[in-house]
């Protein structure tokens, strides 16, 4: 037999009579009046033409086709008020499991500091990072969010931005410089050791553009011919740190290096700024309170970068 939503209606009714052994009671939680439930619990019996529950002027108590029927019912019913409650807390408090697909290299200038903040601040919250340095479809993967570069954003996509404006630096050990000297150049750069960076996702060479710090914004493509090419940005930066050679990597991510002389930056001058990081969402309507926090996290620690 097909259940027709008004049945639906009056088997949540009869469960609630069930639940409080009283018309009265049943009605007044469920803001009705005692007549009206009572009809509703007739035309269901009718419906069903089965005896659900015995009632006298004094007493009510079930049948026992009315037993089965509520065992079946009670936990399916509370299977659903438990969905609609975590349905409503999904936007106010922040909870359940967020999915976010992020590069590595925005994975630890973004996230990766500050993980077990997040997540003390937020302990209803379960992260899932899934890392990817290709531009991630999020609404096929079934993600909640996702961390990519503004320039390989579409334009209509959800975006916001997580990070100031970012350059490249194309960075070397001081070992290194004292050995090899100093470019002022990009044409300088055929005389050095550029390590190169091959893309996981389409096994691309990673080229170095510069645009020319004078009127005509002249640009140059070099592409690095050094001894040694990686798909991991980490090993890449520990090779320059042992004065292996230079690389070329976002200066948000080298602040620390550049800062304490661990690394020394040359050419900034052609290298021009860009969109930084942002944080893509599949739609703005209805943000889960989740994706919300994360954002709003993102967008506060954009202050200390």
């Amino acid at each position: 037999m097909k259940t027709e939503p008004s049945l639906l209606t009056a088997l949540t009714w009869f469960a609630h009579i069930a639940r409080h052994r009283s018309f009265t009671k049943a009605a007044t939680e469920m803001e009705v009046t005692r007549g009206a439930l009572s009809q509703h619990l007739k035309n269901l019996e009718q419906q069903l033409n089965v005896r659900l529950i015995n009632r006298t002027t004094r007493n009510m108590s079930l049948t026992e086709e009315g037993q089965r029927l509520l065992a079946v019912l009670e936990p399916a019913l509370q299977a659903i008020d438990q969905a609609v409650l975590e349905l409503g807390e999904s936007h106010s408090e922040p909870s359940g499991l967020i999915r976010i697909n992020t590069s590595r290299i925005a994975n630890r200038l973004l996230l990766e500091p500050h993980m077990g903040e997040f997540l003390r601040r937020y302990p209803g919250l379960r992260f899932e990072l899934t890392m990817n340095d290709g531009l991630s479809n999020i609404v096929a993967e079934g993600m909640d969010a996702g961390i990519r570069l503004g320039e390989s954003l579409d334009e209509h996509m959800v975006a916001i931005p997580v990070s100031p404006p970012i350059s490249m630096a194309i960075v070397g050990s001081p070992d290194y410089f004292a050995r090899y000297g100093v470019p002022q150049t990009p044409e300088d750069l055929m005389q050095h050791n550029c390590l190169a960076y091959r893309f996981s996702s389409s096994g691309i060479i990673d080229r170095w553009s510069f645009t020319s710090p004078d009127d005509d914004e002249r640009v140059v493509v070099f592409e690095p011919q050094g001894n040694a090419i990686f798909n991991d940005d980490e090993n890449m930066l520990n090779a320059a740190l042992q004065g292996v050679g230079l690389i070329k990597y976002l200066d948000l991510n080298v602040k620390q290096q550049l800062a304490d002389g661990r690394l020394v930056r040359v050419l900034a001058p052609w290298c021009k700024p860009f969109p930084g990081f942002y944080l893509y969402v599949p739609s703005r309507a209805q943000l889960p309170a989740k994706t919300r926090a994360l954002m709003d996290f993102l967008i506060e620690k954009r202050e200390l970068l």
